[in-house]
């Protein structure tokens, strides 16, 4: 299936081919020889493998960059929590809102998570990566699940890479969660990774609330979607390329699940966000964190907040690490727009579909483009 092609010509999720869900099951171990990314880097190569070169179309210089545009930044500190949600600042509400149907993305501060839990968090998983090959080895990930360390998304057999690895773990729901499959080392990861899933579970919440205000429905309504949620996190790390012009470090893609917040490099950037035909480059700010609205939300909201393309460039001086934190609906309840949102002349524009079916399907073309028209 070419990129953009999957359902961005269909308004509706019917277009996919759920004859590959059986497939699935049956896969369990990657359709090629897994060779880390951070080890063809140390080689000290001077090119990368063909594998991992780009179509000219899909390289980093294939779209023009548009200068002096930045996706919008919004002050959190005055997004209630709980019971006081519904007093929500009104202008925190409207910025996060306007952001989500204009860009899709935008940068959080304020956000009342600690910039020494955030300065923890990349230490600690940064340590991960650089512990010796044999140690990481030790939770290699198999397609079923990608739970644990990996080097690829997607199992179509010679396909081209991308220049990156990563490692994935759940912390909701509890049956999927066990910290015997999270790395040991460092000694305080575990712990760190834990208090940072708690608190990026709470703001998830918080900035959902905001969302469905925005909506113009009541503060609890959107998130009752997310009852029995399914939180999960990607920590992503790109080593230095010796030709970055050809690759990328994650192919241009818009996220399946409810909504991702990312906190990246302060001093690396390569995060960029599709405006139009043009590649945003993302500047990240001190202790922010980049958040955007998912697939899911895009259906819940019938379109009116947008699930956005976005790429990962790399570069030939500086390696990378980011850590995108996955918040998403409960995943075995057809997903669909939210009838109150719904009229005459805005119909529903998609077809429900539980996340278990996306992500199944997601899991086998890997990031491709833009999933849903909308």
């Amino acid at each position: 299936m070419a990129p953009q092609t999957a359902l961005k010509h269909r308004r509706s999720y019917a277009s996919i081919d759920l004859s590959i869900l059986p497939e699935m099951d049956c896969l369990r171990e990657w359709p090629e020889p897994i060779v880390r990314v951070q080890s063809l880097s140390e080689s000290g190569a001077p090119t990368i493998p063909a594998h991992y070169v780009k179509p000219p179309s899909e390289r980093p210089t294939a779209a023009p960059a548009a200068a002096g545009l930045s996706i919008p930044v919004v002050d959190l500190g005055m997004l209630k929590d709980g019971a006081d949600a519904a007093s929500c600042d009104a202008a925190t509400v409207k910025a996060i809102a306007e952001a989500c149907r204009e860009w899709g993305f935008f940068q959080a501060v304020n956000h009342g998570v600690s910039p020494g839990l955030l300065r923890r968090a990349r230490e600690v998983w940064r340590g991960f990566f650089h512990l010796p090959m044999e140690e990481k080895q030790r939770h290699a990930n198999s397609p079923m699940t990608y739970e644990g360390y990996g080097s690829r998304l997607g199992i179509q057999k010679g396909a081209i890479l991308d220049w990156g690895d990563y490692y994935f773990l759940h912390f909701l729901p509890l049956c999927l969660m066990s910290h015997h499959k999270w790395p040991a080392l460092p000694p305080t990861l575990r712990e760190t990774t834990d208090e940072y899933g708690e608190e990026l579970r709470k703001l998830c919440r918080r900035i959902t609330r905001a969302l469905s205000m925005g909506l113009g429905l009541e503060a609890d309504h959107l998130p009752v979607a997310f009852d029995e949620e399914g939180t999960c996190m990607r920590v992503n790390f790109y080593p230095k390329c010796p030709q970055p012009e050809l690759t990328l470090g994650l192919s241009a893609h818009s996220d399946p699940g409810g909504m991702t917040i990312l906190l990246v490099d302060d001093h690396v950037a390569g995060l960029e966000v599709r405006k139009a035909d043009s590649w945003i480059s993302v500047r990240p700010l001190p202790d922010a964190f980049i958040v955007n609205i998912g697939d899911q939300i895009q259906v819940l909201s019938n379109a009116a907040y947008k699930s956005v393309e976005h790429r990962v460039t790399v570069n030939a001086s500086s390696e990378r690490l980011s850590m995108a934190f996955f918040y998403n609906p409960r995943s075995d309840i057809p997903i669909g727009p939210i009838p109150q949102l719904l009229t005459a002349h805005r119909p529903a524009l998609y077809q429900p579909m539980t996340f278990d079916e996306y992500r199944l399907f997601m899991r086998k073309a890997g990031p491709r483009g833009k999933k849903l028209a909308g």
